[in-house]
């Protein structure tokens, strides 16, 4: 008798020592399939994500716009007694405001479109929208400050010159295609990060304990 209830209370602390280990498996919320990851909530409201947002490409606009206008190679026209030509040499700066757009707009996208991008992440897909129409605005800022610190009138330029005299040719834009550069670098930039934090992730699978973990009965 005395051995029986010794087994009995053996197999009772036995059993109370396994209930109380803590399981590793977590049952997950109510109505949410096991391994889905929690959506994390946004750092920030959506009226201070839109104004800095819009602070920042505004800025950089201006500085792009000024700078557009500063280091553009513009061609030269000579002038003579019929108006103004231009040589061969010069007809390959033509389309030199063009490039330099592109090129610090592409830039300037890129970086501020990563970086926003990344600190907007946790907004999922509105953050892409987010920062590529701030992109867009950013383009059509740096395109008016340019024009109104560059842009003068070639006809009358060539009127008022002397023949001999060069004259250079107005800052513009010959096609509207450098202007999407500012999109096309911002959205680069928010599918490259998109890519690369969704593979850094990790993937949550689906585990049950196996039949091997589970204790031998006591008797």
């Amino acid at each position: 008798m005395n051995e029986s209830s010794s087994a009995v209370r053996h197999t009772v602390e036995v059993s109370q020592q396994e209930s109380a280990q803590p399981s590793p498996y977590v049952a997950p919320p109510s109505g949410v399939p096991f391994g889905t990851p929690q959506a994390s909530e946004p750092a920030m409201p959506w009226a201070k994500a839109i104004l800095v947002t819009v602070v920042v490409f505004l800025v950089a606009g201006v500085v792009a716009g000024w700078a557009w206008q500063q280091f553009s190679p513009l061609a030269q026209y000579t002038v003579d007694e019929r108006g103004g030509a231009l040589g061969e040499e010069q007809m390959t700066r033509i389309f030199g405001p063009d490039g330099t757009f592109t090129s610090i707009g592409f830039v300037t996208a890129l970086v501020l479109g990563a970086a926003l991008f990344w600190w907007l992440r946790n907004y999922g897909p509105w953050s892409v929208a987010i920062v590529v129409l701030g992109a867009c605005m950013g383009s059509g800022i740096a395109w008016g400050v340019g024009m109104l610190l560059g842009h003068e009138p070639l006809q009358q330029r060539l009127e008022a010159a002397k023949p001999g005299d060069l004259v250079s040719a107005p800052l513009e834009l010959h096609t509207w295609t450098p202007a999407a550069a500012w999109l096309v670098g911002a959205a680069l930039a928010a599918a490259v990060i998109a890519a690369t934090t969704w593979r850094s992730e990790p993937v949550a699978t689906t585990s049950q304990p196996g039949a091997s973990n589970t204790p031998p009965p006591v008797h």
